[in-house]
């Protein structure tokens, strides 16, 4: 993989990798996967009918809330855990009974799981050394994936005399030194805090550039971390898979109401769908008539019928406050005003929508009073339909 981006001959493995790519082979292949824990009435399932194929090159992000099956899939690929159910496959092999050490996978954990007692080196040579790869190759191998993480000047250190950020990056380098076909990276930045998140990102930004042939798999409860990163995103929610898409098309146009919920914190408005033209609608919520998206439903779900119920999903950055007399302003009371840096969140509740509050972001340290009466105005169109659950 590295070698043909310096100019080496090609490895047996560079070549093979290239021969996936040109015949359509995923790399990763989960083949209804369910995974279970523990017998008899104590049984707890973790993973259900887990189906997924990642392409050569392609990262994917599994996103969603704790105990939603993210890291129970990982796990499955990684062979940390036997699924119950189905298989796993490696550029179209059959892996799911191959011990961890035997599937050639890079794997990144939240903990970093560097060995304290040996320097930085010897924690990224240790998969290599592992595998009796030649002493010289490893010196060229290691200096190689220490480069790459821009962490060439600390081969010597202990971990305890890196930073956070420092031994993730150590963590990665290990994990690429084995030259893995397959990258699995499990909440890698979640013990940072938030600047070193920043920076970190930005480096596996880079590295994803850098490593146009290896499949990443990427395990996140951060939607930023997400969508900055992935050219897929799989939600997730009580071990199955929701929705999967890219992550501009889940971002515009959520399939479901909980994907347009987790993904975006959405504002899901009832309305009742009037007349359909294409994929354009208008709908009726609270007194007012708006012109919105109505993208073709997903596979095994009803097209929009006209009086039909359905969920306006709208943005709190797209709703814009204007004064109480502007022309088809909503009437609004705010319940709430949270400043957030750069934008001031405000919670409202819209006159003729009873039981229904929505988020409101407007620039800067603007200050409502909480009880003020405020005007709404929607975009054009005012938001995509998303159907009910």
């Amino acid at each position: 993989m590295a070698e043909t981006r310096v100019g080496k001959t090609k490895t047996g493995t560079s070549v093979r990798r290239e021969a996936v790519a040109e015949s359509g082979t995923p790399a990763i292949t989960f083949d209804r996967v369910g995974v279970t824990y523990g017998r008899g009435n104590k049984t707890t399932t973790a993973l259900v009918d887990f189906n997924l194929r990642v392409a050569v090159g392609e990262t994917v992000a599994l996103l969603g809330p704790s105990g939603s099956g993210k890291s129970t899939a990982l796990n499955a690929l990684a062979g940390f855990v036997r699924p119950a159910t189905g298989a796993v496959r490696l550029a179209g092999r059959d892996v799911t009974d191959l011990p961890p050490a035997k599937r050639g996978i890079g794997v990144v954990l939240q903990s970093y799981a560097l060995f304290p007692h040996m320097r930085v080196y010897d924690n990224v040579a240790f998969g290599l050394t592992s595998r009796r790869v030649p002493r010289g190759e490893v010196a060229s191998r290691v200096a190689e994936a220490l480069d790459m993480v821009g962490m060439a000047a600390y081969g010597k250190r202990l971990p305890r005399e890196l930073s956070g950020g420092q031994q993730q990056r150590i963590a990665i380098a290990r994990a690429l030194a084995i030259r893995p076909s397959v990258l699995l990276l499990d909440e890698p930045l979640a013990a940072l805090d938030a600047q070193l998140r920043q920076s970190m990102l930005a480096e596996l930004q880079r590295l994803k550039e850098a490593l146009p042939d290896t499949a990443m798999l990427y395990v996140t409860h951060d939607q930023g971390e997400a969508l900055a990163l992935a050219d897929r995103i799989v939600v997730m929610k009580d071990a199955r898979l929701m929705d999967v898409d890219t992550a501009e098309n889940l971002w515009k146009r959520p399939p479901t109401s909980f994907t347009a919920a987790f993904l975006g914190g959405a504002n899901l408005i009832p309305c009742t769908v009037g007349r359909v033209v294409g994929t354009s609608a208008l709908v009726t919520f609270a007194h007012k008539t708006v012109s919105v998206e109505a993208p073709q439903p997903t596979v095994g779900r009803a097209d929009w019928a006209p009086q039909s119920k359905a969920l306006l999903c709208i943005r709190p950055h797209a709703v814009k406050v204007v004064g109480l007399g502007d022309r088809d302003a909503l009437r609004a009371k705010v319940n709430a005003a949270v400043w957030r840096g750069a934008t001031t969140r405000l919670t409202v509740s819209v006159h003729g929508l009873p039981d229904q509050v929505i988020d409101v972001d407007v620039p800067g340290a603007t200050t409502y009073d909480v009880g003020a009466e405020i005007g709404l105005r929607f975009p054009e169109p005012a938001g995509v339909l998303v159907q009910c659950p």
